[in-house]
């Protein structure tokens, strides 16, 4: 998984008003008088341009932002280097084993990203869900790391 998926909420409504100032335009440009509805639709079409490139300058500086202060973990990105003695210190190998022991035992990466994530104010819903891992890992893994960075 390169990237994880985060679903866009927000796409049902935009059509809709996207939809309505369309239809909106139309109707402006047919009630025009016709010596005028060049300018119309041009002013029309001016806006229109205006108003997408407005959207589209504050959509990516609302990305930039949200990247910059919620950064996605992406678990190709770590590898061995990541895991030194120091880091992995505490980590509570004997809770985590029988976990990963199951059918759909959760990757020893992902369990080690979780470890070095959880005392730095990454909550347990949310380093679940970025790294895939089920709750109770999570949990487990965000309560002892914690517990041992407050100790």
């Amino acid at each position: 998984m390169s990237a994880l998926f985060h679903p866009r909420i927000g796409e049902g409504p935009v059509l809709l008003v996207v939809t309505l100032a369309a239809v909106s335009e139309l109707v402006a440009v047919r009630l025009a008088p016709s010596g005028i509805r060049p300018a119309v639709s041009g002013f029309l079409l001016g806006a229109a341009v205006a108003v997408l490139a407005m959207t589209a300058l504050l959509s990516h500086r609302r990305r930039r932002i949200a990247a910059r202060h919620h950064p996605v973990v992406s678990t190709e990105l770590v590898d061995e280097s990541w895991f030194t003695a120091r880091t992995l210190d505490g980590f509570p190998v004997e809770d985590v084993r029988p976990r990963l022991l199951g059918p759909d035992a959760p990757d020893l990466h992902r369990l080690y990203a979780a470890w070095i994530l959880a005392p730095y104010g990454w909550d347990t819903a949310w380093i679940g869900h970025q790294l895939g891992l089920p709750h109770d890992i999570a949990a487990l893994l965000v309560g002892a790391a914690r517990a041992r960075h407050e100790s």
